[in-house]
């Protein structure tokens, strides 16, 4: 079976570098879109981190790590979006798939939270 989060992640962050690049090369800003660059890219490292965590304690760690990232990464595309840095219909192509992410580590955490309490 595929893993949804790890595949979602990967293609997100390469909607990151890609919107980074622009920020970048097109109109100049660098410490915004810095942040955003190594916030939306760590979601999915930490994704495959969690792939082999040596305990689910372990896992568990990673995927809230994830989850504070991609928070952080929502933070800054609402900054950049209210800041005039990315259109309207930039923001909006990869905010839904922001909030996904945040959904689905949401689940994740609170799924292995009670799993490890029992």
């Amino acid at each position: 079976m595929k893993n949804i989060v790890a595949s979602k992640s990967y293609q997100f962050a390469l909607k990151i570098i890609s919107l980074y690049k622009l920020l970048a090369f097109e109109q100049n800003e660098f410490v915004l879109s810095k942040q955003l660059l190594r916030s939306g890219t760590a979601v999915g490292a930490l994704v495959k981190e969690a792939e082999h965590a040596q305990s689910k304690a372990d896992f568990l760690n990673k995927m809230n790590v994830a989850l504070k990232e991609i928070n952080e990464t929502e933070y800054w595309l609402m900054l950049l979006k209210d800041s005039v840095f990315i259109s309207e219909i930039e923001y909006n192509s990869i905010y839904c798939d922001c909030k996904e992410l945040i959904k689905i580590l949401a689940s994740i955490v609170k799924t292995t939270k009670t799993s490890l309490q029992k």
